[in-house]
C-alpha cells in the first residue's frame, strides 16, 4: 500500500478510536435493553447508512427499503455483536450486503422507464443539501455516470475521504483485502474523472459534441460514458486548456454527510415501499415489523419500555398503489387539465387514518373560510385587488431561508408572524398521475392563504420547443398531473400569512412535484402579484386576502399532527 493511503488510513483511525470509545457504552446499554440507548444508536448511525445506500443506489426508489432493512437487521442482531468497538464496520458490512442482495434480486427484472430519472435524485440531493458549487458539484453530478459496482465502491470511498470510514472498514465492507481495495479504488477514480470530464463538456459549446449527442436521450449510462469520453479525448475543444482540475479526494476531504431528509421516520410500509424523508432529530419511529424485531431477547426490555412510555414507535398504513396516468384532455378542455383525480389516486379524504392523532381537547375558535372547489382563472390582463398589509415580526423556518422539499415526507416547521412563499414545481415529465396535495399540520394560531403569483397558474398553457405543447400540469406528449376533486388550482407562487406555528409536509405519491419554502414579506408578495404581462409574465397575480378573519385558509390544514400527513381532510374550517 502506498504511503498516501497509509497516512490517510492512520489519520482517520485516530478519530475512529475516539468515536468507538464514545459509542461503546451506548451500544452496550442498547444490547442490555435500554430504550433511550437504542434510539440514540439508531438516530446517530442512520445518516451514515443513508449516505452509503443513497449514493450506492444513486437515489433510486429502493433506497428507503434498503436503509430500512439494514437498520432492521442491525437491531435484530445487535445482541450477537461481541465487540462494540467494531459496530461501525459491522453496520457498514450489513448495509453493503443489503445493497448486493437488492442487486441480485433485480438482475432478472426490467427496470421501469423512470429509473434513469430517479437515479439522479441523490446527486441532486447532495448538491442541494450540501450547497456544493464548482468542482465539488461536478463530482456529485459525475456519480450519475458510474456503473452500479463503481457506485457501491464510491459510496464507501467518498466517506473514507470525508473521514467517516477507514480503509480497513472499506475493504471489509467490500469483502476484499486492503491491497485489492487500493486497486479497485484507483480504477473507480479513473472512471469518475472521465465522468467529470463529461459533465464539464456537456456544459460547453462544442459543436461536434452537439452532433455526437443528437440521438442521446439524456440518461447517463456506461455506453454513452465510453462514447462521450472517446470524443473528449480526441476533441481539442473539449480537452483543451481549462481551469486546474482538483483531484476528487481533495474536494471531498472533510465534506459533511448529506442530511437525512427532514421528517424521516423508519416506518416500514408492510409489503410496500416507503418514501422516507426527514430529520434525525425527530423521534425514531418503527413499524409493526420492527416491534416484532424488538421482541428478540437482546432488546425485549426496550420494546416494553417504549410501549409503556406512550409509543415512540408508530405503526403506519400501507401506501396505496401509484395512480394510473391521467387521460389526455379533449381539445375543448386543453386550457385546463381535468380536475378529477383517477379513482386509484391516493388523495386525502375526510376519513382520517387510524394513525392520525386525536383532536386536541381544547378546540380553537373557528376562523376563515375554505374554497372547496376549483376557482375560475382570472383574465391575463386583470389587475389584482389591493393586498392588505398584515403585521409582520418575522418568520423562522427549520429549513432556513430556502427549504427545498422534493420527496414524500419532507417537511418544514414555520413559526412567527409574517408572510411565507411556497413555490411549486410540478414534473409530469418524470411521473404523471394523481397529485396528492401537501398538508399543513400541528397549527397553533392562525394561517391564511393570502395571494397567488409567479406570473402563471399551473394550468396555464404555452408553447414549448420540446414537444410543441406543455403547461405546469402537463401536456399530451408527457401526460398530466391531476388534482383531487375540489382542489383550488395552485399558482407557481403561493403566499400565506402565519401568526403562530405550523408544519408543511410534502405528500408526494403519484404525480411528481416539489416545493420550495421561503419566509417572505408583504412587499415581496405585493411586487410579485402586480408584475404583469408588460414585464414578460403570463398573467398578473391574484389576491385572496380580505384583511379579516374571513380570508380563506389553506386546504388540507389541521391543528392535529397525524402520523401520516396525507390523511388530512381537504374540507377544513379552523
Amino acid at each position: 500500500m502506498d504511503k498516501k493511503v497509509r497516512s490517510e488510513d492512520e489519520k482517520t483511525r485516530g478519530r475512529t478510536d475516539v468515536d468507538g470509545r464514545e459509542w461503546r457504552s451506548t451500544i452496550a446499554a442498547a444490547q442490555a435493553g435500554d430504550r433511550r440507548a437504542l434510539d440514540e444508536l439508531v438516530a446517530g448511525w442512520l445518516p451514515l447508512v443513508y449516505n452509503i445506500v443513497g449514493r450506492a443506489l444513486n437515489g433510486h426508489a429502493d433506497v428507503d427499503d434498503v436503509v430500512q432493512e439494514t437498520m432492521l437487521r442491525a437491531v435484530d442482531n445487535l445482541g450477537s455483536l461481541r465487540d462494540p468497538d467494531s459496530f461501525r464496520s459491522w453496520l457498514v458490512a450489513i448495509a453493503m450486503r443489503q445493497i448486493r442482495d437488492r442487486a441480485r434480486r433485480r438482475t432478472s427484472e426490467t427496470l421501469d422507464d423512470g429509473a434513469g430519472d430517479q437515479a439522479a435524485d441523490f446527486a441532486e440531493l447532495t448538491v442541494l443539501r450540501l450547497q456544493l458549487e464548482g468542482q465539488r458539484r461536478e463530482v456529485a453530478e459525475a456519480v450519475r455516470w458510474l456503473d452500479d459496482e463503481d457506485r457501491e465502491l464510491l459510496s464507501l470511498w467518498w466517506l473514507e475521504v470525508a473521514g467517516e470510514l477507514t480503509r480497513r472498514e472499506l475493504a471489509a465492507a467490500v469483502g476484499i483485502s486492503r491491497q485489492h481495495a487500493a486497486v479497485r479504488v484507483q480504477r473507480m477514480k479513473a472512471r469518475l474523472e472521465a465522468a467529470r470530464g463529461i459533465v464539464r463538456s456537456l456544459g460547453s459549446s462544442c459543436p461536434d459534441l452537439r452532433e455526437v449527442t443528437a440521438r442521446w436521450d439524456g440518461r447517463p449510462d456506461s455506453v454513452w460514458r465510453k462514447r462521450l469520453a472517446r470524443h473528449i479525448r480526441g476533441c481539442a475543444f473539449c480537452s483543451g486548456p481549462a481551469e486546474t482540475v482538483v483531484p476528487a479526494e481533495r474536494l471531498l476531504v472533510g465534506i459533511a454527510l448529506v442530511p437525512v431528509p427532514v421528517g424521516f421516520t423508519l416506518s416500514l410500509a408492510l409489503g410496500g415501499k416507503t418514501a422516507a424523508a426527514a430529520a434525525v432529530a425527530a423521534p425514531v419511529g418503527w413499524s409493526a415489523k420492527v416491534l416484532g424485531v424488538l421482541t428478540k431477547p437482546a432488546v425485549a426490555v426496550t420494546a416494553g419500555a417504549t410501549l409503556a412510555a406512550g409509543g415512540a414507535y408508530v405503526v403506519t398504513q400501507v401506501p396505496d398503489a401509484p395512480p394510473p396516468k391521467a387521460l389526455a384532455p379533449t381539445a375543448a378542455s386543453t386550457a385546463r387539465p381535468p380536475s378529477r383525480t383517477p379513482s386509484a389516486a391516493p388523495s386525502p379524504t375526510p376519513s382520517a387514518s387510524p394513525s392520525a392523532s386525536p383532536s386536541p381537547s381544547v378546540s380553537a375558535k373557528a376562523y376563515g373560510t375554505v374554497v372547496d372547489g376549483v376557482d375560475d382563472a382570472p383574465a391575463p390582463d386583470a389587475r389584482p385587488a389591493a393586498l392588505p398589509h398584515r403585521p409582520e415580526s418575522g418568520i423562522t423556518s427549520t429549513g432556513g431561508a430556502h427549504a427545498v422539499m422534493n420527496h414524500r415526507g419532507d417537511g418544514v416547521t414555520l413559526k412567527g408572524q409574517g408572510y411565507v412563499l411556497v413555490r411549486w414545481q410540478i414534473s409530469p415529465k418524470y411521473r404523471p398521475g394523481g397529485l396528492v396535495m401537501p398538508s399543513w399540520t400541528g397549527l397553533k394560531g392562525k394561517l391564511f392563504h393570502v395571494a397567488s403569483g409567479g406570473g402563471r397558474r399551473m394550468d396555464d398553457t404555452f408553447p414549448d420547443s420540446g414537444d410543441g405543447y406543455t403547461s405546469g400540469m402537463g401536456g399530451p406528449t408527457i401526460g398530466y398531473a391531476v388534482l383531487p376533486d375540489g382542489t383550488q388550482q395552485m399558482w407557481q407562487n403561493e403566499y400565506f400569512y402565519l401568526d403562530g406555528s405550523v408544519t408543511l409536509t410534502v405528500n408526494e405519491r403519484g404525480a411528481d412535484y416539489g416545493l420550495s419554502v421561503f419566509p417572505s414579506s408583504w412587499t415581496a408578495a405585493d411586487t410579485d402579484i402586480t408584475t404583469g404581462p408588460a414585464q414578460g409574465a403570463i398573467r398578473y397575480g391574484l389576491v385572496r386576502d380580505t384583511g379579516k378573519d374571513t380570508t380563506p385558509v389553506p386546504q388540507y390544514v389541521t391543528r392535529t399532527s397525524p402520523a401520516d400527513p396525507a390523511t388530512v381532510a381537504q374540507h377544513t374550517r379552523l
